[in-house]
């Protein structure tokens, strides 16, 4: 009797290896997640917005997860090769990406043949923060509060010039919503880059611009333009005079969201654990007096609200761009 117990165990336990060998390298882990470094990808330079926002979270994380946390930063085609990068990761939970507006519901309308779906591809973790972005124009327009711009730019059809960074970008999506909320026809003027944009914009070449409020900040200061309006759904404390488009035109809002997505198929609980993570370093008290500085606000919410606003964002930018009729390049 027991030598025949014995010989089942044996066998449960060859059965029990062999399922393990063929399993998904996940199922090592499981119960001790994570037991080594996470590694986040960038899909930008250093230096930019959503990198310096992954660096400041990064050591809070790393305490929280127990795990050191290696960010690598794999940048060009304006975002899109390192968000290909995150796609193609083992889903192990290992290996997770940052995503912005810009890549997760404008490009994937904006790109000719992409090389990942979105929506299939990535699974969303969570949305750290929120930005606005600012509407400024030159010293010298013949209008100056929003209101007298859309009524100048109604007597005078297409010679509104509006410049931001990129066609179809996100700048250059919401201005156009606006503008048709606004009854409005301008001239719209891509750059290669917000510093651009600032130059022509100080020197009368385009006529108002659009862009996050870290980049124009600077020039708002120096006195180099004026801020015309922000595009948050209520006025913000680093402007607190400053209108927002909302009381000119009712329910009008354009904020940017950052946020964290790894790979498709990530296991539930694996997702569960970094969102906690994510969450309390975005609401530690060293990070909430970091971000009015750089134009941010704080979101801490489970995966499900993450994936609300995808949805809701990525349905709002496809009818944006199939409004104006933008080809995908």
């Amino acid at each position: 009797m027991n030598k025949r117990f014995e010989q089942r165990r044996k066998v449960l336990q060859a059965a029990g290896a062999a399922a393990l060998l063929g399993a998904p390298d996940w199922a090592w882990s499981q119960g001790a997640y994570p037991n080594r470094p996470i590694k986040i990808l960038v899909p930008f330079p250093p230096g930019n917005t959503i990198d310096i926002m992954v660096r400041l979270l990064q050591n809070h994380m790393a305490a929280s997860l127990g795990q050191s946390i290696v960010v690598e930063n794999i940048g060009g085609a304006g975002g899109r090769i390192g968000t290909a990068a995150i796609v193609r990761a083992n889903p192990d939970g290992y290996t997770i990406g940052a995503g912005q507006s810009g890549t997760l519901w404008v490009q994937p309308h904006t790109t000719k043949d992409p090389s990942y779906d979105v929506v299939k591809d990535l699974t969303r973790i969570a949305v750290t923060v929120r930005n606005f972005n600012v509407l400024v124009r030159n010293n010298n327009t013949p209008f100056n509060s929003l209101a007298e711009m859309i009524a100048w730019g109604r007597a005078n059809p297409g010679k509104l010039t509006y410049g931001s960074n990129g066609e179809g970008g996100f700048p250059h999506l919401w201005f156009e919503e606006m503008a048709k909320l606004a009854g409005l026809k301008f001239t719209f003027v891509p750059y290669k880059g917000a510093a651009q944009v600032a130059t022509d914009l100080i020197s009368g070449q385009i006529m108002v611009a659009g862009d996050g409020v870290s980049a124009m900040v600077p020039y708002i200061n120096n006195n180099q333009m004026k801020l015309v309006a922000v595009t948050n759904e209520s006025r913000v404390s680093q402007f607190p005079d400053t209108p927002t488009v909302a009381e000119a035109l009712p329910g009008f809002a354009a904020n940017g969201e950052f946020g964290y997505v790894g790979p498709a198929k990530m296991q539930p609980e694996h997702v569960r654990v970094l969102n906690k993570a994510i969450n309390d370093a975005i609401m530690s008290p060293e990070i909430q007096a970091r971000l009015p500085g750089l134009g941010l606000t704080a979101i801490a919410q489970p995966p499900e609200f993450f994936e609300q606003v995808f949805r809701s964002q990525y349905e709002r930018f496809g009818n944006i761009i199939k409004s104006i009729g933008y080809q995908p390049k």
